[in-house]
């Protein structure tokens, strides 16, 4: 409504009074017709005339006085004093309440307000405000709807179709992602133009930020999470390279051919120091090596995967590593998924190698191609491989306390959400990402997304926790947010989770257990009937195999006691047959009298 301004004056202020009186019409003027003028003109038929039969109407708009409402505040705390008695002092306030008291109207208002008082109590005692109303009925679960939708989408700039092998989220809140393709096909012939890995900014899908050229493809790559412009890489003849994105697409340093890895660089990550510059390497030649971006010559120290207890490690017992995981708050232990299905849990800090390598966990029945620790619960972690995806704690070596059903569709990719930490994410080959939220539902995904048509290949999890980004295998990358009930934790989550993590370890403790108590009493069983077996004199007929001498034992139990019915029947045969002689004597000595 437009703002109006009353114009007030007064009557005597406008002039004389006009007076109006009733008359006839006056003829002012007339035009007669003239037939020359209708020349110029062309007559209308049919001719469409309106009428306005309605009530004409006027609007109008008057702004009233507004009241204007202003909030102030006072502390009840200590009561309403007065502005001379000073709150803190303590003398001062005994004085002023002592001084109340002794007025003549003290007792007169107490008694009006226990009056008040005294019936608003009353009133409580006989209501109880705590009653609940419709217990039979169930309440409805308030329940958000889990929703995921698509923010941007990169491809690939090459005309070649690689495949995503790896992101890396920049540090500085995930404003930029770099993508690393790389086609791992055995001896393909693949040219230095299709080399490239992007770094795309995510509000511009269509042109990257960068274009990194190394001179070889990049398997994997990290940014610096203690500086944005510092990256390292993994490439596929082995070496590692080490980025510089002040100083253009091209790499600042290499390692040297003879000291890298003999096969592709499948996982690189920046470890923990006080320089940070210092990360390791793992590859399928069964090595790991850790390197200082300041010296890249020679690796800094070397770590053989050879699980054996010999003392002497040999590469040829190593086993391929496909996957490293390393958690900033145990800045001395990481773990490795292997090739084989195993995990290593690893301490850098022991002297010989079986002591590096402490525990050993099977996992899965192909190579591990995920694996993670929880964010809250480090002693979780998570694995992918084969067609499942399984949590573990470092407690239970034998079984997995955790794992979904086996899928129809092979798993690629999986990791937890850095946020909401009852949350993990799984990527399929038929182009589906599942979201898995360990409160609401511990046996079917939470929320099944359809990214593409193509099989997904990796998934990185953003520190945020809203967004994650997917690559598949024709090179396409997605940026996906979830809604805010997969992206953040309540106030109760994590004592449940641990409620659910406890009590999963705890059984498969039991569990482990029972195993190894049948265990043991299988050995003590086979250790006693080997030596009952070297105590019985070995002749020419007697077997070793228990399961032979068993056969034999109850082949000669079951012709003995055949031997006995037969003797029994024939020892009944011979009565009967006794019988009836005695009995034909006795009728023939009766007929010759």
């Amino acid at each position: 409504m437009d703002l109006t301004f009353p114009y007030e004056k007064k009557r005597s202020e406008f002039g004389k009074q006009c007076m109006f009186n009733d008359r006839g019409p006056e003829l002012i003027d007339s035009c007669p017709s003239s037939l020359r003028v209708s020349v110029d003109f062309i007559r209308r038929n049919p001719v469409n005339t309106g009428v306005q039969n309605s009530k004409i109407q006027a609007e109008h708009e008057i702004n009233t006085y507004r009241a204007e409402y202003s909030n102030a505040l006072m502390n009840h705390v200590e009561g309403g004093w007065p502005k001379d008695v000073n709150i803190a002092d303590e003398e001062q306030t005994k004085r002023y309440r002592r001084k109340v008291e002794k007025d003549e109207s003290y007792a007169h208002i107490m008694q009006q307000l226990c009056k008040n008082m005294e019936n608003c109590i009353l009133q409580n005692n006989a209501i109880n405000i705590y009653q609940q109303y419709y217990t039979d009925v169930e309440p409805t679960p308030l329940t958000e709807p889990c929703t995921a939708r698509t923010v941007n989408v990169f491809q690939d700039q090459s005309s070649l179709k690689r495949p995503v092998t790896n992101m890396s989220w920049s540090p500085d809140g995930g404003s930029r992602v770099i993508v690393c393709h790389c086609n791992l096909v055995y001896q393909a012939n693949i040219q230095s133009k299709h080399h490239h890995s992007y770094v795309w900014e995510l509000e511009n899908p269509n042109t990257p930020q960068m274009i990194l050229n190394p001179p070889t493809q990049s398997v994997c790559i990290e940014y610096n999470q203690k500086d944005q412009n510092s990256l390292v890489s993994g490439q596929y003849n082995g070496q590692v390279a080490v980025w510089d994105v002040r100083r253009g697409n091209e790499p600042v340093d290499f390692s040297v051919m003879e000291c890298s890895h003999r096969d592709p660089v499948n996982s690189i990550l920046w470890i923990n120091s006080k320089s940070g510059t210092e990360f390791f390497s793992g590859s399928t030649d069964g090595t790991l090596k850790w390197w200082d971006t300041r010296k890249m010559k020679d690796p800094l120290e070397t770590l053989i995967l050879d699980a054996s207890k010999s003392e002497e490690q040999s590469i040829s017992n190593a086993l391929g590593c496909s996957i490293l995981e390393y958690e900033h708050t145990i800045p001395t232990r990481f773990m490795v998924g292997t090739e084989n299905g195993y995990v290593i849990s690893c301490n850098r800090k022991g002297k010989a190698p079986n002591e590096k390598m402490m525990a050993r966990y099977h996992t899965h029945y192909g190579p591990v191609l995920a694996l993670q620790r929880n964010a809250a619960f480090v002693k979780n972690f998570l694995t992918v491989g084969d067609w499942t995806a399984r949590i573990w704690s470092e407690d239970c070596k034998e079984s997995a306390i955790m794992w979904t059903s086996y899928h129809k569709a092979r798993l690629s990719d999986g990791a937890w959400s850095p946020t909401r930490y009852s949350v993990f994410y799984t990527a399929r080959s038929d182009g589906i990402l599942d979201v898995w939220d360990l409160l609401q539902d511990q046996h079917a995904a939470t929320i099944g997304v359809k990214i593409s048509d193509e099989p997904l290949t990796k998934l990185k999890t953003n520190e945020g926790g809203r967004l994650i980004c997917v690559g598949n295998q024709i090179g396409t990358t997605y940026i996906i947010e979830f809604s805010d009930n997969l992206s953040y934790s309540n106030k109760n989550d994590k004592a449940l989770l641990t409620a659910i993590f406890e009590r999963e370890t705890r059984r498969e403790k039991i569990l482990e257990a029972r195993n190894r108590e049948i265990r043991l009493k299988q050995r003590t069983a086979r250790s006693s009937t080997q030596l009952a077996e070297e105590q019985v004199d070995t002749d020419d007929t007697s077997f070793e195999d228990p399961n032979v001498v068993a056969a034999e034992q109850e082949f000669f139990a079951i012709i003995e006691r055949e031997t006995k019915v037969e003797e029994e029947e024939e020892e009944e045969e011979e009565g009967q047959e006794n019988l009836e002689l005695l009995q034909g004597f006795d009728t023939e000595d009766e007929v010759k009298p």
